[in-house]
């Protein structure tokens, strides 16, 4: 009777069982970080980039720096805009958001 219950306690898989299921969850944990931080930054760069190519003269910009200005011109990756009295090129890639003057509140 004691030699059927060391059977029953023996160890039935093999070492490629573990390497197994260590792969299955490193691909897990890789399918995790791939839908919960790098999918949402796709889409919102993906976001971004058509904001930008849709700049048009007369939008309402706001840049990385806060300032608050309206397109004047457009040119390849350099965008001149006027804020108050004063005319600024930025570039195109440091514009964050695009909206009217409604969204904005600027005159």
């Amino acid at each position: 009777m004691t030699i059927a219950l060391f059977a029953l306690m023996a160890p039935t898989d093999s070492p490629s069982t573990g390497l197994t299921m260590l792969l299955l969850q490193i691909g897990a944990i890789g399918l995790v970080f791939f839908f919960l931080i790098l999918r949402p930054q796709q889409q919102a760069r993906k976001k971004h980039e058509t904001l930008l190519k849709g700049l048009k003269k007369g939008d309402e910009i706001v840049t990385m720096g806060g300032i608050i200005a309206r397109v004047k011109e457009v040119k390849d990756d350099r965008v001149t805009v006027e804020s108050g009295t004063s005319t600024l090129v930025i570039d195109r890639s440091r514009i964050v958001k695009v909206g009217d003057q409604a969204a904005t509140g600027v005159v």
